[in-house]
């Protein structure tokens, strides 16, 4: 019965954040004008790009042709397929726009379900259901994340799903939704790593090698499949690698903090990437406490790529980690000054999340080739 009122809690809140887009309201205490409608939330980063990848599938003449985006055609490869493929299921029946936010929510359904599965079959919370309405609000990106276009409620899915299988030790399902992450974003490379540094210390423990991990070696295959789709739709087998400017890893590390020549980044008011990383990393310190050795290393391993992330949205890059992190810090969150403060703070974070969709929007000349 709980996941049923989370599936409805989940779509509710949704619906809230949708509210002002749809009704078109201003709230002029706060400056806050939503005249533009629901075409704001279509325009969002990045969600016109993986539009573009479900009308065209990296077609470049077709993106050239039929669409008014000014990034280059080689770029689309940056975008990975499944989430433009579930897009493109809806839009048998719905305008892509209306699709791709429909996408969205059904993602972010299945990923609040598969996390409280996850939870409560492990026992990892002392009220699961309440961990996971704090994901609902935190971290507060993802709040805004969830509203409009964007694949990562489907990877968080994915993830969780993939090792929810790992403990159970049914690793051909392991594979399976690590295959189905990889072909999502990029970063699900680092879900992989975990399994194989896992696995080794096991083996090494073991004082023989554990073949029982041998079907997690076909999420590899995710990548060759998708490299071919490239070199069939664009002739570029390496395609992703020449998409432009969209791998934003540097060295030396924290060259988020060194922004010159980084045209992702562009301020220097960056004191929260500090606050995020402490909490981040202290949480992920508290799994290793907790013995979830397997969600330590993912989620170790994933805070130390973003260490490396000179983007602005770091907040952004991290959040596949976040339900570990709440895990993590659980003792805290199911604590009743926990709980005050959370509640206080859904009012500025839908603030935040509808400043945030008021201007992260790309420039759309023509919208008719994304109906």
């Amino acid at each position: 019965m709980k996941r049923a009122y989370l599936a409805i809690i989940v779509i509710l809140f949704s619906l809230l954040v949708w509210l002002p887009f749809a009704t078109k309201i201003t709230l002029p205490g706060w400056g806050l004008d939503f005249s533009g409608g629901n075409t704001t939330l279509w325009q969002n980063f990045d969600g016109p790009n993986y539009l573009i990848v479900a009308k065209t599938w990296y077609n470049v003449e077709k993106i050239k042709t039929e669409f008014s985006s000014p990034l280059p055609a080689e770029y689309y490869p940056a975008h990975f397929p499944l989430y433009p493929a579930i897009i493109s299921i809806f839009d048998t029946v719905l305008k892509g726009p209306t699709a791709m936010l429909l996408s969205t929510l059904v993602g972010s359904i299945l990923c609040f379900l598969m996390l409280y599965k996850y939870i409560t079959e492990f026992k990892l919370s002392k009220n699961a259901f309440w961990l996971c309405l704090a994901f609902l609000i935190l971290p507060a990106r993802w709040v805004a994340v969830r509203a409009v276009g964007s694949p990562e409620p489907w990877f968080i899915f994915f993830i969780l799903a993939s090792i929810y299988n790992f403990r159970k030790e049914k690793f051909w399902w392991t594979a399976l939704w690590g295959y189905l992450a990889l072909l999502t974003k990029s970063p699900a490379v680092i879900l992989l790593a975990a399994y194989g540094i896992f696995a080794l210390v096991d083996s090494w423990k073991q004082k023989r090698i554990q073949w029982k991990y041998a079907p997690i070696l076909l999420m590899p295959f995710a990548a060759l499949d998708l490299f071919y789709l490239f070199k069939f739709r664009t002739g570029d087998f390496w395609a992703y690698f020449h998409s432009g400017d969209n791998i934003h890893l540097f060295w030396p590390p924290f060259s988020v903090f060194a922004p010159k020549g980084q045209s992702w980044v562009g301020s220097f008011w960056l004191e929260d990437v500090i606050w995020t990383w402490l909490i981040f990393g202290v949480g992920i310190m508290k799994l290793r406490d907790k013995k979830l050795t397997i969600e330590y290393y993912f989620s170790g391993l994933f805070f130390l790529s973003t260490l490396f992330v000179a983007h602005r949205d770091i907040s952004r890059y991290i959040l596949p980690i976040a339900p570990f992190v709440l895990i993590g810090w659980d003792k805290l969150v199911q604590k009743k000054e926990f709980k005050i403060v959370a509640c206080l703070l859904v009012v500025p974070i839908l603030l935040y999340s509808w400043t945030f969709l008021l201007n992260n929007t790309a420039p759309i000349a023509d919208w008719a080739p994304y109906l």
